[in-house]
């Protein structure tokens, strides 16, 4: 049985790299890897593997449409994944409260990322019109 320290330390062991599954309008799966890491929920606290996204990437509509996302960590035999409610803060969904470039910084870091200058690196996010999704586990699967 896997469980959400298996989460940490399998998403810290592979820099954060995962596979991102969402379901698309027609029932398919679409999946890309992404860089995600476990971060506290920014306004409920709980749990969650976050990711910052493009608002423009296709992955952030199914998102927002269905409303559920999925993770999966590997490194070597060792998997865990990561299924539940998803939900967004970014640009076009603000949270009460929270500042989003910081929100960014820490999602980033929590994915194992570092940055030289991080004027910069808020620059470009900005630019970008990036977002960060939330996965809250309602299910953590795996072989640890």
């Amino acid at each position: 049985m896997a469980d959400f320290d298996d989460v940490k330390r399998l998403a810290g062991s592979e820099q954060g790299l995962c596979v991102a599954a969402v379901t698309r309008a027609d029932g398919s799966v679409h999946a890309s890897v992404v860089n995600a890491g476990p971060i506290a929920h920014p306004v409920s606290g709980d749990q969650t593997v976050a990711f910052v996204v493009q608002s423009s990437a296709l992955k952030l509509k199914r998102v927002s449409s269905v409303g559920r996302g999925s993770l999966t960590f590997r490194r070597g035999w060792r998997w865990v994944g990561v299924e539940g409610a998803a939900d967004i803060v970014g640009p076009d969904n603000p949270a009460d409260g929270v500042d989003l470039p910081t929100l960014l910084r820490d999602v980033f870091k929590a994915a194992g990322g570092t940055h030289d200058d991080w004027d910069e690196f808020d620059r470009v996010m900005a630019a970008e019109n990036r977002a960060a999704v939330f996965v809250s586990p309602d299910r953590i699967i795996g072989n640890p």
